[in-house]
This record gives C-alpha cells, structure tokens and sequence, in this order.
C-alpha cells in the first residue's frame, strides 16, 4: 500500500510538471496577444492589480486595525484623528502604486502619448492624495503647534499659529491647481504659471504695506517695545492708551480719555511714537508726574519755605514715593516758575495720586497766605530712573 501511495504521489507530480510546462509554453511563452499587447503582460497585469488590491486589504483589516488599538489607549485625540485622516489617502497611494506598475509594464505597448498622459494622470492622482493629507491635517498642526506655544515665553508665535494650518492649507491647494493645470493645458501651463508670476508680483505691490505691518509685527514682538495690557503715550493721540491686542497688521488701542478703540497699523508703531509706561527699568513700578507752579511777587525766603514744604508733601500719600524733587526752574518778569517732579508706584492710582497731590499744594499755598498765582498742571509719565537722572542735572 505504501508503494503505491508513493506512485500515485509521483505520479500527481509528474502531471503537474507536465501542465505547467504546457502553460509556459502554450501561454507564457508564446506569442498570442490582445490588443496588441501579449498575453504574458495581460497576465501580469492582472496579477499585480490583484496583488494591489490583496494589498490594500491587508492595509486596513490589519495595520490600520492595529494602529487604531494603539492610538486608542493614548490620551489625546489628535493621534485618532491623524489616523483616520490618513487612512483613505493611503489606500489611494497603494492603489496608484499598482497602476503605476502597470503603466510601467505596457509603456512599449501604449503609445507615447497614452502612455505620457497616462503618467501625467497617475503623478497628478498622487499629489492630490498628499495635498488632501496636508489639507485635512493642517487643522491638527495648528493644534500640536498651540500646544507647544504655550510652553514658550514668547507671544510672538501664539500670535502666528492660528495662520499656520491656513498657510499649509493654501499650499496644498496652489500645488494641486498648478499640476491640474499642467495637466489639462500641456505646453500652456508655462505660460500659466508665468501669468500667475505676474499677476502675483503686482498683487504683491498692491498689498505690499499689509505686508510691510506683518514684518512690523515681529519686530514689536522681538524688540518687546510693547505688549497686550501696556500703558503707552502715542504721538498723535490725546491722552494715555491702553494696548488691548497686538494683531497680525494692527494694534487695537484703547483711548482712556474718550473710553474709545482705535487701531493704528504696527508699521506706525515702529517709528518711535510709542512712549511706554508700563516698562520700568527698575525693580519698582514709577510713573512721573510733573507740577509746574507760577507764582508772582513772593520773596525768596516765601519761595525757600513754599520749595521744602512741598517737597514733603507725598509722604502723606500712599501711592506717591517718598523721594520728590522741587526746584526754582527760572523767573518770568515778576514771576517765579517753581517746578515739581513726583513719582507713583501705582499705575492705577495715578490719576487718583495727582488728585492728592494738587489739593495738598492749594493747601499749602492757602496757608501760606498766597491767594494770587498761575497753576500750570502738566504730566509726563517716564521711567523712575531716568526722571530721577534728568532731575539731579537740573538740581545740580
């Protein structure tokens, strides 16, 4: 029995030997063909479409099955939904790939103009495939960027991440129109392009102060010459401003005098017309602010008294330094022009120190008897430092 297990065996063996080499010789090897195109390639053709295919279904039921378990026991979500982004578009690649080969394969068969636009049509399916991963994606980059720009110090790139994803997104669109283009105008596609070129160049002179006030912007930033919430003085404005938000073109201000928004494009910015408050180059807030008394027919020995009277006047005010510069600025005919220089550590209370402080000199003069005089009330907010420097040369 066993013997003649071992010829049947041998036997199966030898007439699938023989039927394969039939197939080579009546299929593979000979000279039948389709179309023009031989029966060898047509076999392989639908060979590797079938495997292409095998291929793509492998990609999903297994790789894809398994990524998802792994991205499913993270805590974010950004990874599922990276996933599922790419899921279609990959298959779309493994399937191109295929064609690809094929159009490989019968290249010599097809006529060049087939097999060129066939080529065309292939490289343009591609990069539609990318452009679609790069578009749908770009929402998630933003986030991921969001995410790390909260981690930094600076403010700069939490002010251009929301522009990122829309930048990747238009990208992505120009490259698939231009490749389109090329596709479906041939040689005219340069002449297209140069078109778009042009077109660009002078889109670009007209918008060309917008993109002036973007550079701005990261000039403001690095140079940190004022952020969201500053006290500023600008040139041209009456009155301080509150920085409310430095945008991608302009800076949103908030006129404390008339309680009103303006904004201003932060190439004006730039150009030295912003004097900041609210940035001390020392370790404790000091905001300035300056008195200028004009008073006729008083002595000297009326002048000295009123001078060191008024000098300790903001120690009786909590939001004013101790420290407080008086000085006899000069004589106008008959009159003598006494200059005053205090400082207030609140920003706040600024205006609420100023206040206080007035009603202490109307005070003091009213003691001393000095009804008759010109008050001049003129304020220029600066740093401490500095005013402190301005006001020894002066004294001295």
């Amino acid at each position: 029995m066993m013997m003649q297990s071992n010829l049947i065996t041998s036997d199966v063996f030898s007439y699938m030997k023989i039927i394969g080499k039939q197939i080579k010789e009546k299929l593979l090897d000979s000279h039948i063909t389709v179309a023009q195109i031989p029966l060898t390639k047509i076999v392989l053709v639908v060979t590797i479409i079938t495997l292409t295919q095998l291929l793509r279904g492998l990609f999903f039921s297994i790789i894809i099955k398994r990524v998802k378990l792994l991205t499913s026991g993270t805590d974010t979500t950004l990874d599922d939904e990276l996933v599922e982004i790419l899921e279609q578009p990959l298959g779309w690649l493994i399937f191109i790939a295929g064609v690809w080969i094929v159009q490989v394969i019968l290249a010599e068969n097809l006529k060049p103009q087939v097999s060129e636009m066939l080529a065309k049509i292939l490289s343009l399916s591609a990069i539609v495939a990318v452009a679609y991963i790069v578009y749908r994606a770009s929402p998630l980059l933003g986030e991921i960027l969001r995410k790390l720009a909260l981690n930094t110090q600076t403010e700069l790139d939490d002010l251009l991440v929301p522009y990122v994803p829309r930048l990747f997104q238009t990208v992505a669109l120009a490259v698939v129109v231009l490749k389109a283009s090329e596709l479906l105008l041939g040689a005219s596609a340069s002449a297209l392009i140069g078109l778009l070129g042009g077109a660009g160049i002078t889109f670009g002179l007209l918008l060309k102060d917008i993109i002036y006030d973007w550079f701005c912007t990261i000039i403001i930033y690095t140079d940190n010459l004022y952020r969201p919430g500053d006290w500023v003085i600008v040139e041209g404005i009456d009155g301080s401003v509150q920085v409310l938000e430095i945008g991608i073109r302009t800076t949103k201000l908030r006129l404390a005098k008339w309680d009103s928004i303006k904004k201003i494009p932060n190439s004006k910015m730039i150009t030295g017309i912003v004097e900041n408050w609210s940035q001390n180059p020392g370790a404790e807030e000091s905001f300035g602010i300056n008195l200028s008394l004009q008073i006729d027919n008083i002595s000297v020995e009326k002048t000295a008294i009123i001078c060191e009277a008024i000098q300790k006047v903001p120690r009786s005010i909590n939001s004013l330094h101790d420290q407080c510069f008086v000085w006899l600025d000069r004589l106008e005919q008959n009159a003598r022009i006494i200059n005053i220089r205090a400082f207030n550590n609140n920003l706040d209370l600024y205006f609420d120190a100023c206040h206080e402080l007035n009603l202490a000199i109307l005070a003091l003069l009213e003691k001393e008897g000095i009804d008759t005089l010109h008050l001049e009330f003129r304020t220029y907010l600066g740093s401490y430092k500095p005013t402190l420097e301005i006001a020894n040369k002066v004294i001295n």
